[in-house]
């Protein structure tokens, strides 16, 4: 039987060992503070904005939102990240993306203090995950692996297929799945004969951003499926992995909605208290 990866569940244990942080830190006049930097322009990113807003301060964590017009210019940008970055009471800092097409996402992650890296974007961040020196990733894959953890789904010596390439997701899946002694495979555009690859994988995470991409013929029996993507398909939100073909063959898997979106919230939270002991 397939057991079904429930993200709002794995959510919810989480939130409450960070309620228990936070009422420590309240005990001692501390209280956290979020800094999102949201440049005006996409409509995806002024909802994750609002919902992050609410959940953060319903936890007990501030949250201040600069919100800058889409003509915002480099420098600008830069000098609020940068003053977000040298102010003591901000613990983190998360810029969001997409930014407009004359902004350079690279430069305004070099100027993210790393140690309030939220989403692992500074270049320093990249290169201390790539090598293995520190598991501060961005938070989806952060979340991918706190419901393998969750379920106690064991990744040593097992193969993982990751399918995507991105820098927020699948490149620093494979440095996470690697400490945990996966053998991983990374499966992207230019792959030939997807499926026969993917098939081979006792644990599958897609993450390439196209609507229902993985099927049944592509899933080893009892393998787990992770799906990371979030597509609209006839006002229906799907993820990459054709969910109804795929479930009878997997022995894990997230839906979508409910799965690894409903965690990647809650490792945000996560990240602004990871200064905390």
């Amino acid at each position: 039987m397939t057991v079904l990866l429930d993200g709002k569940l794995v959510a919810a244990e989480r939130k409450g060992r960070i309620q228990t942080k936070i009422a420590a830190l309240a005990a001692q006049n501390i209280t956290p503070c979020l800094a999102i930097v949201l440049v005006e322009g996409d409509a995806a990113s002024r909802i994750y904005t609002d919902r992050m807003t609410k959940l953060a301060e319903t936890m007990g964590i501030t949250v201040v939102v600069k919100e800058l017009p889409a003509e915002v210019t480099q420098a600008e940008l830069i000098h609020v990240v940068s003053e977000l970055s040298a102010d003591p009471s901000v613990q983190g800092i998360l810029p969001m993306m997409p930014l407009p097409a004359h902004l350079d996402a690279d430069q305004i992650a070099a100027h993210i203090q790393p140690d309030k890296d939220i989403d692992g974007l500074n270049p320093l961040t990249i290169g201390l995950v790539t090598a293995g020196k520190s598991l501060a990733a961005p938070c989806t894959p952060r979340a991918v692996m706190a419901i393998l953890d969750h379920y106690h789904i064991e990744l040593s010596g097992r193969r993982a297929v990751i399918i995507g390439r991105s820098n927020v997701v699948g490149k620093p899946l494979i440095q996470l799945l690697l400490s945990r002694n996966a053998t991983v495979m990374v499966c992207h555009s230019k792959t030939q004969d997807l499926a026969a690859i993917v098939s081979q994988g006792d644990i599958v995470i897609a993450a390439v951003g196209k609507a229902n991409l993985v099927k049944a013929n592509m899933i080893k029996p009892g393998a787990v499926v992770i799906d990371v993507g979030i597509n609209e398909v006839n006002g229906k939100m799907v993820g990459d992995v054709e969910f109804e073909s795929v479930a009878p063959i997997a022995g894990f898997i997230t839906p979508v909605p409910g799965g690894v979106g409903s965690v990647t919230t809650t490792m945000v939270l996560e990240a602004v208290l990871q200064g905390y002991k």
